[in-house]
């Protein structure tokens, strides 16, 4: 039985911390439900660290249904939870329900993840009221980078107090979670004690009530970027790099394969054939 909405609300309650991470096919959210992660994101980050776009934008609803699908047959028990909503699928209520609904038909996942304070209520209550599952989105919100930059957001009197009241919007429309991502810490602590649905920090501190953090970033399989607030548990590119080109090594050295890596036959047999064959 996958793990439930209010499974995650009760680890809340009871001030108990959860792990989510990235998810972005079959194998990764395999081996994520192996180590016992109870929340995977399809996050639109597989624009960069899969699809090798400079930012979120432009991955499609169809991206995102591809990959959100090939995880949700990955895992039995984990929450599957898309997001984001990509770039543009949720102008508007009409394109929210559309597009949220092709994700939980067609891939399979159990919720959804949009960017974006009390503007975006309103399509959050309109999904949640159709039966869509909705974690909200605040702080640096990815799809808007080229509008408020690859920054903190929320230092100031005037842009915290513009988050306490996205986040209350949100929570008031039906959100059962919200991230919050490059906020500063005192920020995501407040928020935390204030909101009775579950904070999801990535660069936000350890008072929220759970974390959140790419998959190629925890592993060391993504170079291209690396944000101060992720923190790398192993290093599988470099151990990628070294076991192919040994595999290349062997290869051409003549050491791989080996007959142990093949396959025999009767030698009558490939006498018949090679006399048959003239």
């Amino acid at each position: 039985m996958r793990t439930a909405i209010i499974d995650i609300q009760k680890l809340k309650q009871r001030g108990e911390r959860f792990a989510m991470v990235t998810a972005y096919d079959y194998t990764s959210a395999q081996l994520a439900e192996r180590a016992g992660i109870p929340l995977l994101l399809v996050g639109d980050s597989l624009g960069m660290v899969v699809l090798g776009h400079a930012t979120t934008v432009p991955v499609t609803l169809d991206n995102m249904v591809h990959h959100a699908a090939a995880v949700v047959r990955g895992t039995a028990k984990a929450l599957v939870v898309v997001g984001d909503l990509p770039f543009l699928s949720y102008a508007n209520v009409d394109a929210a329900v559309s597009a949220a609904g092709r994700l939980m038909q067609e891939a399979g996942v159990q919720a959804v993840k949009l960017e974006g304070g009390k503007s975006m209520a309103p399509i959050v209550r309109a999904l949640t009221s159709l039966g869509i599952p909705v974690m909200g989105h605040l702080g640096f919100t990815p799809q808007s980078v080229h509008q408020i930059g690859l920054r903190v957001q929320g230092r100031t009197a005037a842009a915290a107090r513009q988050l306490i009241e996205d986040a209350d919007a949100l929570a008031e429309a039906g959100a059962f979670a919200v991230v919050l991502e490059l906020v500063p810490e005192p920020l995501a602590r407040f928020l935390t004690k204030r909101l009775s649905i579950p904070t999801i920090g990535i660069g936000a501190g350890p008072g929220c009530d759970g974390q959140v953090q790419v998959w190629h970033d925890l592993l060391g399989l993504y170079d291209a970027f690396k944000p101060r607030h992720a923190k790398r548990y192993a290093e599988i590119g470099e151990a990628t790099v070294a076991a192919l080109r040994a595999y290349a090594t062997d290869v051409v050295t003549n050491t791989f394969p080996t007959s142990a890596h093949a396959s025999d036959m009767d030698i009558a047999e490939l006498e018949a054939a090679i006399a048959a064959a003239g």
